[in-house]
């Protein structure tokens, strides 16, 4: 069936599913003092509540599934959630987004899971800034698995970094040359304000929507969107092999082209990222004869979705940090 749509006319074809809210990095942006689970919270889905959770989200026309964390790579089952995910009805695209600790251990039996797409966390080419950043002097190995997975012919390689102001916003140049002869496609991010990083949010936010006239002064063009693209806009350049997308949430219609919806760790859905409420899903988990209602669940709360965030007014939700809810 085609994918659910909204009242403004948006459709969702694309689900990111977080499997685990704990993360083993530190990074100032979301997780400075490190991951501490919080006491009476319910543990993260089981196997069966995913793969009863992505029939239902396939009964309503599911096409991308991102699975996502804290870091995914923490759940010491995440090569038999790939292999359920992608066994989902209809899923078109397997990604994850990881912070690339074990890519250079798992790549393989992750993409014979399934995964034919990854996002791989690198905020700095720099390595002691990319230390200071996460808390943790691991660039070299990181990009070595970012090199296996281009040398593994994996179909989409892509590269997340949060933009930083007096961090890691002077590193185009470097990031340029990397560019040249790495076929990957580079996200810059710029820094969302959450519940408990207001200090840190004023002191290091810098608008993307400079990055992107600067894209453009060197001569990169923006290439179309695709239904399931995420919510970068990507430019290309013919004299280099990778791409670079921009994710610049406080400008002007961000949230016209968005196209997804997100489950946390729990399974509380979430229409926004920052929105101001979840609804809870697990209960319709428990058995397979629960599909119908999880269907009409999640239907019947697609009316609900706002037409854009509410950052601009400093409103931002229910979501304390990033890792919280799948980022």
């Amino acid at each position: 069936m085609p994918p659910l749509a909204d009242r403004h006319g948006r459709r969702f074809p694309y689900l990111r599913l977080s499997i685990t809210p704990a993360c083993n990095f530190r990074c100032r942006y979301c997780l400075p003092h490190g991951y501490h689970a919080e006491a009476g919270v319910a543990g993260p889905l089981t196997l069966d509540e995913i793969a009863r959770l992505l029939r239902g989200f396939a009964e309503l026309g599911m096409q991308k599934l991102r699975i996502t964390g804290g870091e995914p790579g923490v759940r010491r089952d995440l090569v038999e959630v790939l292999r359920t995910a992608a066994a989902a009805p209809g899923l078109k695209k397997l990604a994850m987004t990881t912070n690339g600790t074990l890519l250079s251990r798992r790549l393989h039996a992750w993409m014979d899971a399934g995964l034919n797409a990854i996002n791989v966390s690198v905020d700095s080419l720099d390595r002691a800034a990319f230390a200071r950043i996460t808390g943790h002097d691991r660039l070299d190995d990181i990009l070595h698995g970012v090199d296996m997975a281009l040398d593994a012919e994996l179909p989409a390689v892509k590269l997340n970094a949060v933009l930083l102001r007096g961090v890691n916003d002077n590193e185009l140049p470097r990031w340029l040359d990397y560019l040249r002869d790495h076929a990957v496609g580079l996200r810059f991010i710029e820094l969302m304000q959450t519940g408990d990083n207001l200090a840190f949010f004023r002191d290091h936010h810098v608008r993307a929507e400079a990055l992107a006239g600067e894209l453009r002064e060197r001569g990169w063009q923006a290439l179309p969107r695709a239904l399931d693209d995420g919510p970068a806009r990507e430019y290309a350049h013919p004299d280099y092999a990778g791409r670079i997308g921009i994710i610049a949430p406080y400008a002007k219609d961000f949230c016209a082209g968005c196209n997804r919806l997100r489950v946390t760790a729990t399974g509380d859905l979430r229409l926004c990222l920052f929105g101001e409420f979840g609804i809870p899903l697990r209960k319709y988990l428990a058995r397979d004869d629960q599909l119908p209602d999880l269907v009409r669940a999640i239907g019947g709360q697609i009316g609900r979705k706002e037409q854009g965030h509410f950052l601009h007014q400093g409103r931002t939700g229910i979501t304390p940090h990033l890792a919280s809810t799948g980022g």
